[in-house]
């Protein structure tokens, strides 16, 4: 099973992170965060915390074993660049360009396992332990949305005017010539 983190508009230029991507492509997800850890790179630590959170997907949608994932691929495009002017000499202006980097990072497992989705364990459990799931259980709630009658709009009921009791608050608002 795949998994897939992505880390768009990061403000470092993707020759950069480059370097370090391909440091760690093929690795284990444990060989490469102890390769990052160490490394004294600026894109090594944002890496870092992209590779954790592909584990940390993998660990929460699919079930799966942080020791039997491996990067298999690491793609570093090109983002948006950001155009600025440095002042020169003889009143001239010379262009800085501020590039920007997205970053897909694509875990796969080394050992294929058969996963199987929550909702279904749950429903298995119930149905082991006898229990009988009722109609409105097994509708989705998308189906329950659309049975419910729409309510109307209803207006505001209008506002009573609040007269103020003082006579000076009135008199600031009154837009008359002198």
């Amino acid at each position: 099973m795949k998994t897939i983190a992505k880390l768009n508009y990061l403000r470092i230029s993707p020759r950069k992170v480059r370097q370090i991507s391909d440091l760690i492509k093929g690795m284990e997800v444990i060989g490469a965060e102890n390769q990052l850890n160490f490394l004294s790179k600026r894109s090594a630590r944002l890496l870092l915390k992209l590779l954790k959170s592909a584990a940390a997907n993998a660990k929460n949608n699919f079930d799966l074993d942080k020791e039997n994932l491996f990067i298999s691929n690491i793609l570093v495009n090109q983002g948006p660049s950001l155009k600025r002017w440095m002042p020169r000499a003889r009143g001239v202006a010379s262009p800085i360009i501020k590039r920007t980097s997205h970053i897909t990072l694509i875990l796969e497992e080394k050992k294929k396992t058969k996963i199987i989705p929550k909702k279904k364990i749950k429903r298995e459990k119930e149905v082991a332990k006898g229990k009988k799931l009722e109609k409105k259980e097994r509708e989705s709630p998308k189906s329950v949305a659309r049975k419910k009658p729409k309510e109307k709009w209803k207006k505001p009921a209008k506002k009573e005017k609040i007269r103020l009791k003082t006579k000076f608050l009135p008199k600031i608002f009154r837009r008359k010539s002198m």
